[in-house]
């Protein structure tokens, strides 16, 4: 089969949205190259990538190129830094939100960091934890991951570093987070709630704060037991306590079981698993005041909330307690909730998926715009993958499916893990048959050994 120009390439059709930022055609083609040697060489290392790519492997500078273009010694003219990339990054995606037509959308707010162990010289390092808990040079980052009924888009992604001279303090690096992802969202928001579903590192009254103000909602996993709020008593009234002594008045609502990896009873180690969840809830209320971590004048508040306990039968794991905005009545509504942290989970995918199919952690450069550019292009190749693995029903993705090692059955979908190995393969044919027609054309034909072993068997021959 051989390629029809009528026929459009998904992949500059997704980057046809970064146009604007374009420049001049180099710019653009050394664009494409690199989030295609992204994907291909699944590494953030120059090398690695240029490798990948027909355009870039076969330039005397391949690497270079890459290099330049992060750094932003060769795109004066154009607008292909971090920042920009992922504000058009952050279009696409509601883009592809909006286009499922979706009543609800969650937003799943996370930070993971960007270990460097062995790094000494890459500019501005902070320290970080490893997956040990130990302290090591790295970068942190925040990310906003968006999902409706099966669509998931990138909406909001920064790295930074606490050793940066304009650095002030991540609790603004957060508000900008939340800010900037509720602008992006506007008009989505007149027909869609917006629900952010956080961990523990977020149980702040400031974050919150500045949701309720966005008439946005929030599900958050409690972190800090201790603060102070009202539940009622038996005479209906609120009485001041804190979260810990109001899980006396949490009531059963419902059981769910889930997919979980755990460890249960006598069991050694966690395996994937169904296990049972028991749900309980009570209603709470929250005083704050509007100007925390604000300067000037503020107002005293009042926000009603809902505790909602998790506890996962035949487990020693303690129960997760959940702070919502939304009511918890009856056992729909908390199971509505639970669903929603677990999606939670979906983050921690997309943190694996990004590090360990596309290598994030490999980058190298020690001009800190450089690292940015690279981590943000890594974040633009996602984009396209998440969009590349929308639906099965698509025969290019069943097929990506087959070249990535699935087997296909009715209980088992194929995650973005075994999609990428597939696009990978598919790259890499692409690129080799680019280097096998440019050897030919310089030399009258391959080498006889190569092409004895190009001309092994068929599946008709076998």
């Amino acid at each position: 089969m051989e390629w029809e120009k009528t026929w459009d390439d998904p992949l500059s059709e997704y980057l046809g949205h970064f146009e604007e930022l374009i420049g001049d055609v180099r710019t653009g083609v050394t664009l494409r190259e690199i989030v295609s040697g992204i994907i291909g060489a699944g590494s953030l290392v120059c090398q690695r990538i240029a490798n990948s790519s027909a355009v870039l492997g076969a330039a005397k500078d391949g690497a270079q190129r890459v290099i330049r273009f992060a750094t932003g010694e060769s795109t004066k003219r154009s607008e292909v830094d971090a920042e920009h990339l992922t504000q058009k990054l952050a279009e696409r995606g509601v883009g592809h939100l909006a286009a499922g037509e979706s009543e609800e959308v969650w937003l799943i707010l996370d930070a993971s960091d960007l270990r460097k162990h062995y790094a000494r010289e890459m500019e501005s390092l902070m320290k970080v934890r490893d997956l040990n808990g130990d302290l090591v040079p790295g970068y942190r980052t925040l990310n906003v991951l968006g999902i409706t009924p099966g669509r998931r888009a990138i909406l909001y992604h920064r790295l930074f570093s606490s050793r940066e001279e304009e650095f002030l303090s991540e609790s603004l690096e957060i508000q900008q987070a939340l800010q900037s992802t509720s602008q992006a969202l506007a008009l989505l928001k007149e027909r869609s709630a917006v629900t952010w579903i956080m961990d523990r590192g977020l149980d702040d009254v400031a974050v919150w704060r500045t949701i309720w103000e966005q008439e946005e909602h929030m599900v958050c996993r409690v972190k800090h037991t201790e603060r102070i709020v009202e539940v009622l008593d038996e005479k209906e009234a609120w009485q001041v306590a804190n979260i810990e002594q109001s899980r006396g008045n949490l009531q059963w609502l419902a059981d769910a079981k889930t997919m979980m990896r755990v460890r249960l009873g006598r069991q050694q180690r966690a395996k994937s698993q169904w296990v049972t969840v028991k749900l309980r809830a009570c209603p709470i209320r929250l005083t704050y005041q509007s100007n925390v971590r604000r300067k000037g004048p503020g107002e005293t508040c009042q926000q009603e909330l809902w505790l909602v306990e998790v506890q996962l039968e035949k487990s020693s794991m303690q129960p997760w307690l959940l702070v919502t905005d939304w009511p918890v009545t009856n056992a729909e509504m908390a199971l509505r909730i639970f669903q929603m942290y677990r999606q939670r989970w979906a983050v921690e995918d997309a943190f694996k998926f990004t590090k360990e199919c596309l290598g994030w952690e490999d980058v190298q450069l020690l001009n800190l715009q450089g690292v940015r550019t690279m981590v943000a292009l890594a974040w633009v190749a996602a984009g396209f993958l998440y969009e590349m693995g929308v639906t099965l029903d698509w025969p290019e993705v069943r097929l990506l499916a087959r070249l990535g090692g699935w087997v296909e059955r009715k209980d088992r979908k194929p995650g973005r893990i075994v999609l990428t190995r597939g696009l990978r393969r598919l790259l890499e044919a692409m690129t080799t048959q680019t280097f096998l027609d440019a050897y030919t054309a310089e030399h009258g034909a391959l080498p006889p050994r190569i092409t004895a072993l190009l001309s092994r068997p068929t599946i008709e021959g076998l």
